[in-house]
């Protein structure tokens, strides 16, 4: 009698309620975030009809209105994980409160045995497992669960798992940006494993021609822009969307690995201008005034990121940066710290904590930190170069070659690499291959400059000098030593490398001026002043040209040039260490 009252109670609902005007006022509170209001009436939908497309809006509801355990025991209450939309919304719900691994089961255990019955069958699937378009929102779930088991391995920390899922979703639907900006964001692959990725992509079957064009170009420009110098111009093919945010955001990235912070810095700023809030320009942007020493904007920028999203990642970030840049480490550190935890795949962050254990000379922690961001960051040679570094500052020019070859494994052409596998060969006495890696570095940045060299480069061209004076070929070693002052005018370091190249050639008037210069600009100095007296000696005593003079070792005057070398060689968020004149 009780179920035949309740049949009665349905169908007296049935006839009083429009089920289709109620459907459609739920999709309207979904659409006006009225996630509640859409549940209540979801809810006596579902009990008036049991059909499962009102199953479907019940369930999604409670996912939008993050009651995820709810949902997903509604699902496995009632079976229907069996068909491939629920079972996904049960993973995404499971995933939401960080039960991997229950997740994980959802979606490979409903598989298993989906593939088992088919094959008893005969068929390819049990007929209750395969969702009707008609009858379900959801068309086709494939891409989207192959990049949720992608995100499951990720957190598992199964990044090859992931990679193999994420590269998965992209070949279902290449329109599947989520699982590309992951593949990227994250540094799962290298430079040439992205490029062979996007080549392998199906877009002339997904896609027309046209739209196979301009989704291909749109996620070439989110490929490696710091693995070498490269051409800044946007292709044809995006010049419909050449004032989209995004696009813009990726031509600035790219200008700021080619080291021009200026153009860098309008193209950020007129991105965050309109949208305030932009993650990916944001994260550039406070790069940008790291570099070119806006510590008031950053201060202020910082500032206005914790305060309105505190618990983001890059808003601790900015903060660091901030301390960073003030030369505030302990502090820089405490707040990059937080960025980590917060979000543990935040590269930048790892790398600027490290920069800030570098700038103090710390070099044991600044490694440690970055060996922690090249284990999370397989496909970024950023870590293994910055770690090189620390090892080359410690003399340890072995483990530093070491780590700097593999560097070059995964970015052959990054001039950063180069610049320093010819100061460790310098350090090792090889002095052609030094001068052959340091050439390699300066043709790399001259293919793709459009206009001067940026200051960046004053290290790499008085290392060029140095390495060509080591070799006597002074009129070269002066040459390069000319372009770097260009670079860096009144640079001390550069106005005593090119009195010294006149001491060797014997111009000592010549060697005397530049002395004093340097030593006007900068202040004393122990190698310059121990030098220009050596130079007087030999000019007052109007002796033959380099006579009594020797390439000296000058290791132990250069003590206190070397220390100061060190601490300037790491207060950026780049890397480049002028050798120090120990000849």
């Amino acid at each position: 009698m009780a179920g035949k009252t309740n049949t009665s109670d349905i169908t007296n609902g049935l006839r009083i309620m429009n089920i289709e005007k109620i459907r459609t006022q739920i999709r309207s509170y979904i659409d006006k975030h009225q996630y509640q209001t859409a549940l209540f009436w979801a809810d006596k939908v579902v009990t008036l009809t049991g059909e499962l497309k009102d199953e479907y809006w019940y369930v999604q509801c409670m996912y939008l209105s993050r009651q995820f355990n709810r949902a997903a025991d509604y699902i496995t209450q009632k079976s229907l994980q069996e068909y491939k939309t629920f079972r996904y919304l049960a993973a995404k719900c499971l995933t939401s409160v960080k039960k991997w691994e229950e997740a994980l089961d959802m979606l490979e255990n409903a598989e298993t045995q989906n593939k088992a019955l088919g094959s008893i069958l005969g068929v390819s699937a049990c007929p209750r497992m395969e969702d009707v378009s008609e009858t379900l929102p959801l068309e086709n779930t494939a891409s989207s669960t192959a990049l949720l088991k992608g995100q499951i391995y990720e957190a598992l920390d199964n990044r090859v798992q992931a990679i193999s899922y994420y590269k998965q979703a992209l070949k279902f639907d290449v329109h599947n940006y989520q699982a590309f900006d992951l593949l990227v964001k994250h540094q799962m692959l290298t430079s040439k494993e992205e490029r062979e990725l996007l080549d392998s992509l199906p877009f002339k079957i997904q896609c027309s021609e046209e739209e196979a064009e301009v989704v291909k170009g749109l996620y070439e420009t989110l490929l490696k822009k710091y693995d070498k110098p490269s051409d800044s111009s946007l292709p044809e093919a995006l010049s419909t969307v050449k004032s989209n945010r995004d696009v813009i955001t990726n031509q600035a990235e790219r200008v700021y690995y080619n080291c021009d912070f200026h153009t860098c810095y309008k193209l950020t700023s007129s991105v965050l201008e309109n949208d305030p809030w932009h993650d990916g320009c944001l994260q550039l942007h406070i790069a940008t005034l790291v570099e070119l020493k806006k510590s008031n904007d950053l201060y202020y920028l910082a500032h206005k990121l914790v305060d309105n999203q505190p618990e983001m990642a890059i808003s601790w970030f900015a903060v660091g940066c901030y301390y960073y840049l003030v030369k505030k480490y302990e502090a820089a550190r405490k707040f990059l710290s937080k960025s980590t935890l917060i979000d543990n795949l935040f590269g930048p962050a790892w790398l600027a904590f490290g920069h800030a254990f570098a700038a103090e000379g710390e070099h044991d922690q600044a490694s440690a930190a970055y060996f922690t961001s090249a284990r999370l960051m397989k496909g970024c040679h950023l870590p293994l170069l910055y770690s090189g570094l620390e090892y080359g500052l410690m003399r340890n020019f072995k483990l530093a070659e070491k780590l700097l070859d593999e560097a070059l494994l995964i970015a052959p052409s990054d001039p950063f690499v180069l610049h320093e596998m010819g100061v460790i060969n310098f350090h090792n006495g090889d002095l052609e291959t030094a001068n052959r890696f340091l050439m390699q570095a300066l043709t790399a940045i001259q293919e793709n400059c459009q206009g001067p060299m940026a200051e960046k480069w004053e290290p790499l061209l008085n290392n060029l000098g140095h390495v060509h004076r080591k070799l006597k070929k002074y009129d070269e070693a002066l040459n390069f030593h000319r372009q770097a002052l260009i670079l860096s005018p009144q640079n001390q370091s550069t106005l005593s490398s090119i009195g010294y190249c006149y001491v060797l050639m014997g111009q000592f008037s010549q060697a005397i001026e530049y002395f004093h210069k340097a030593l006007g600009s900068g202040g004393n100095d122990t190698f310059t002043s121990t030098v220009l007296g050596h130079t007087l000696e030999l000019f007052i005593g109007d002796m033959s040209p380099c006579e009594g003079l020797q390439d000296l070792d000058l290791d132990a005057v250069a003590k206190e040039e070397v220390v100061a070398t060190e601490k300037s060689a790491t207060s950026s968020l780049d890397i480049e260490v002028e050798m120090e004149d120990n000849d």
